[in-house]
C-alpha cells in the first residue's frame, strides 16, 4: 500500500468508528504519514529481509562495554525479577546516580 494514495478522511472515519470515539490528532498523523513524514510501512517481506545486529550507521560510541560485576545473590534475584531489560534499567539507575 502506498501511503501517498490514502484517503485521510476515509481512514480516519474507519479508525474512529472502530474505536467508538473521535481520536485527537488522528487526521494530522495520517496526513503526516501520507506526506512521508515519520512513517514507514513494514510488510512481512521487509521484516523478513532485515539483517540481525546493530543497525547500519551506528557508531562505536553507541556500544556498551561488558563487565564482570559481583552482586549479592538477593540483589541479583530482585533485579532479574523486574523482567527483561533489567541490565538496561541498572545502567539507567547508575547514570542517574552519578549524573551522567
Amino acid at each position: 500500500m502506498k501511503l501517498k494514495n490514502i484517503n485521510v478522511e476515509k481512514i480516519a472515519r474507519a479508525i474512529e468508528a472502530d474505536a467508538g470515539q473521535e481520536i485527537a490528532g488522528l487526521r494530522e498523523s495520517l496526513a503526516q504519514a501520507k506526506r512521508g513524514e515519520f512513517a514507514a510501512v513494514h510488510t512481512p517481506e521487509t521484516i523478513a529481509a532485515r539483517k540481525r545486529g546493530r543497525p547500519v550507521g551506528s557508531t562505536k560510541a553507541d556500544t556498551k562495554v561488558a563487565v564482570k560485576l559481583r552482586l549479592d545473590p538477593e540483589l541479583l534475584t530482585v533485579l532479574r525479577a523486574t523482567g527483561e531489560g533489567w541490565q538496561t534499567r541498572v545502567n539507567h539507575i547508575l547514570r542517574e546516580r552519578f549524573a551522567l
